[in-house]
């Protein structure tokens, strides 16, 4: 068995891909993929350090840390992972109140708190939210990558960092923006013609190197990456978070870091389902964890501000051709050379053609058929995939995920709590008969009350629970006093087909268990005072 999970490990490690072998075509188009990603990283990676409040290259840091490590050990090939705005406007007050060392210790904690959530196994979890929620997720997320690119259409400079990130910005106008709306409009023109001359190079690579090569060709005046920050630097150095080591740093960072890891875990596991829809692969949402644990523990002793999954990035990779590890590795490697040794050059790219790529990635990521299922579907699923897309563009995905898979949990609770009922029927001994149908649950368990009639009914009741299933605690209280008033009102009564779990969970009504061979047999969701036989307080 440990063998076994073993080899499956070391099997999901390697570079190559059964669907994807790797060739010298294949090599060159996932190397040239993480080109065209780590362009995209650079101005990414800046702006969220911007709203973090922090030293840009601490962003860039994170970027090629977190991208190289989930890349490498990830649970999904393709995915890529950086520094994002879902984690920088939850790290922005943790810098302000506290400073930047504290931000790489609650990294640090961040990352153990991942690592622990994949040992445990809980990724799996991830599969309980609902298609309606991750449809709003998609939408709400390409909204978010929408509005993200508008801070490029203001003057260099002119925004200052507010409590919500980047703030009071000054528009471009005149020729400038005529000029920065037109070379979006050429490099989007670009990436939507280009397959369908070659696939030799990215079409998102073609189109941020041709319209830089006309800018810088021409010496076009518009803003550059440069204009954000310079991106030189050196490699990450090794640097213990210089805070005091006791329980009062801990109170401080925990509650920033269990915040972080659940959206950073979330963002992580819908990026990678929604990659693997797009790949044709499932599984690895546990490996994931441990990967992203992995990579924040690591770049918070670093002196990265940490990341989780980029679902922007990811549909650049996955467009571009990316299928293996080769492309994220190669994305964190390219942006390492970048900050290094060819930061003059990157820094001459023009903004315009980077927002082009990303728009075309707004375009491809939103859920455009969701428009026309929102007459089709239920109305409840109708206006979750509206509430989460909406909770998303206002406040974050973790709070639209939750709010979205508590909404769809309500309307399925309420749903099926009216579709618990009964049919009637007297025996030849003058015994009346109640054939339960439906689930009986805490949902349900009041209309199961409300469908005998006791005082109106014979001396010997049979309740028949064959067309029914008996799920939680509240089910077993409900039993139980429906039983009682039975018994109260002189009453016999009889209990047929539950399980074995259930006789022994009654701690009343068990001895009106009527045993039989074709009782069913499946577990019911109790909590340790039922098992031991603490039933409601009973």
């Amino acid at each position: 068995m440990a063998q076994a999970l073993l080899t499956r490990f070391a099997d999901s490690l390697a570079l190559r891909d059964p669907d994807a072998p790797l060739t010298p075509a294949r090599i060159r188009v996932e190397v040239l993929s993480g080109l065209t990603v780590a362009l995209a990283l650079v101005p990414e990676a800046v702006a969220f350090a911007f709203v973090a409040g922090v030293n840009p290259l601490v962003g860039l840091y994170a970027a090629f840390i977190v991208g190289l490590i989930t890349a490498l050990i990830g649970g999904r090939p393709g995915m890529i992972s950086g520094a994002t705005g879902a984690l920088a406007v939850v790290m922005v007050s943790l810098v302000a109140q506290h400073g930047v060392e504290y931000l790489f210790a609650t990294v640090v904690l961040m990352g153990l708190i991942q690592i622990f959530v994949g040992i445990m196994r809980w990724g799996k979890f991830i599969r309980l939210v609902p298609h309606p929620v991750m449809l709003g997720f998609v939408n709400g997320l390409a909204i978010v990558i929408f509005l993200a690119q508008m801070s490029q259409f203001q003057v260099p400079g002119s925004a200052v960092v507010g409590a919500h990130g980047l703030e009071g910005g000054q528009w471009l106008s005149g020729a400038p923006m005529a000029m920065m709306l037109a070379l979006v409009a050429v490099t989007m023109g670009i990436i939507w013609i280009m397959p369908r001359i070659t696939n030799i190079i990215p079409a998102p690579l073609a189109g941020i190197g041709i319209v830089a090569a006309i800018v810088i060709g021409f010496g076009l005046d518009v803003p550059r990456v440069g204009d954000l920050a310079s991106i030189q630097g050196g490699l990450p150095a090794f640097h213990i978070p210089m805070v005091p080591f006791n329980a009062e740093t801990l109170w401080i960072i925990l509650p920033y870091a269990l915040i972080l890891a659940a959206i950073g875990l979330i963002e992580s596991l819908l990026t990678l389902n929604l990659v693997g829809e797009m790949t044709n692969k499932r599984g690895g949402a546990s490996q994931e964890c441990v990967a992203q644990g992995v990579a924040n523990t690591v770049t918070g002793v670093f002196g990265g501000m940490g990341g989780c999954a980029m679902i922007g990035q990811s549909m650049i990779n996955v467009k571009s051709g990316g299928r293996t590890r080769i492309a994220g590795i190669a994305a964190a490697l390219f942006l390492l050379c970048f900050i290094m040794f060819a930061s003059g050059l990157i820094e001459q790219i023009p903004l315009a053609a980077l927002v082009g790529v990303m728009f075309m990635v707004v375009i491809g990521t939103f859920a455009w058929n969701s428009l026309t299922i929102l007459r089709k579907v239920p109305a409840t699923d109708a206006f979750v995939i509206v509430l989460v897309t909406i909770v998303t563009v206002m406040t974050d995905l973790a709070t639209a995920v939750v709010v979205g898979v508590i909404v769809s949990a309500l309307a399925y609770s309420w749903n099926n709590a009216k579709r618990i009922y009964a049919s009637t029927e007297e025996t030849a001994d003058g015994a009346k008969v109640y054939k339960i149908n439906g689930p009986l649950f805490f949902g349900s368990a009041e209309g199961f009350s409300e469908l005998f009639k006791i005082n109106g009914d014979p001396s010997l009741v049979i309740i028949d629970f064959e067309g029914s299933r008996v799920v939680d605690q509240s089910a077993l209280q409900a039993i139980e006093a429906v039983a009682g008033k039975y018994e109260a009102a002189g009453k016999c009564i009889q209990l047929r087909h539950l399980t074995r779990e259930c006789h022994e969970l009654l701690s009343k009504a068990g001895h009106l268990v009527v045993d039989s061979d074709d009782d069913p047999d499946y577990e019911i969701a109790v909590d340790y005072g039922v098992k031991t036989g603490v039933l409601g307080g009973h």
